[in-house]
């Protein structure tokens, strides 16, 4: 399924429900958070090697997929309401984001944008 029909999908779930009406952009983009959260609390006070291997305990890793499931979905659900195409947005910022960090100086690196330069 691609991510128009998953929209579409998300849409129709919502519309026979009669759930348009808290589907407001502050009420998806407070869920988005809250789910967010959710997912952040399954890795709360893991080691970073423990963080990694998390998918390896089968109850775990659904419930890892289960958070990213609803992230993803509201994520989806509040563009669809802002009439935001996705994908064309990630790909800007892509695009964007080739110019702040060119491979060459932001390789190996964490350092922000704005510092690559004066730093390295």
């Amino acid at each position: 399924m691609d991510l128009d029909q998953l929209t579409r999908r998300l849409r129709e779930f919502a519309s026979e429900r009669d759930w348009d009406q808290f589907h407001t952009p502050k009420n998806l983009a407070m869920a988005l958070v809250g789910e967010a959260g959710e997912l952040t609390e399954i890795f709360q006070w893991l080691t970073p090697e423990d963080s990694a291997r998390i998918m390896e305990d089968p109850a775990t890793a659904q419930e890892v997929q289960n958070e990213i499931a609803d992230v993803f979905a509201y994520l989806l659900r509040l563009a669809d309401v802002l009439g935001i195409d996705i994908a064309a947005a990630l790909t800007g910022k892509i695009a964007l984001n080739e110019v702040k960090y060119p491979a060459a100086l932001a390789r190996g690196t964490a350092v922000k944008y704005d510092k690559l330069r004066t730093e390295h």
